[in-house]
């Protein structure tokens, strides 16, 4: 398993950006938050078009906290690979930097949503395709 993750250039401040307008609590959790938003959309990323990895580090338990497995397992089911994938870190930090674009793009135009809005609306949205 790898230990770091590194975002694009692009999306070291876009993290803060972020962190700080939704005010969700450290840059780690948006990057999760981030992460996840863009596994649910249920997209295959394509590796070729993998951005830079000159952003913000993070090392892997700092940003799945005590679920690192659970965050990855959901990863490997999702591009039906194995958990030590060799690019297992590669799709995580393909799938945190496309998540942060997203959740940025979903706000743009909604300037008055707080964090906590953007994601009882994402739960709902959810809770609605069951």
């Amino acid at each position: 398993m790898f230990s770091n993750i590194k975002t694009s250039k692009a999306n070291k401040e876009l993290v803060t950006q972020l962190t700080n307008r939704l005010n969700l609590g450290p840059e780690n959790v948006i990057a999760r938050l981030a992460f996840s938003y863009s596994i649910a959309q249920e997209r295959k990323l394509d590796l070729k078009q993998m951005s830079d990895s000159q952003g913000k580090e993070y090392n892997v338990k700092v940003l799945f906290g005590n679920y690192p497995d659970v965050y990855l397992s959901m990863l490997a089911l999702h591009y039906q690979i194995n958990i030590h994938h060799v690019d297992l870190a590669k799709y995580t930090k393909m799938h945190i930097d496309d998540g942060l674009e997203l959740i940025d793009k979903a706000l743009k135009s909604r300037t008055n949503v707080t964090g906590n809005d953007f994601l009882i609306n994402e739960i709902e949205k959810g809770l609605q395709l069951l």
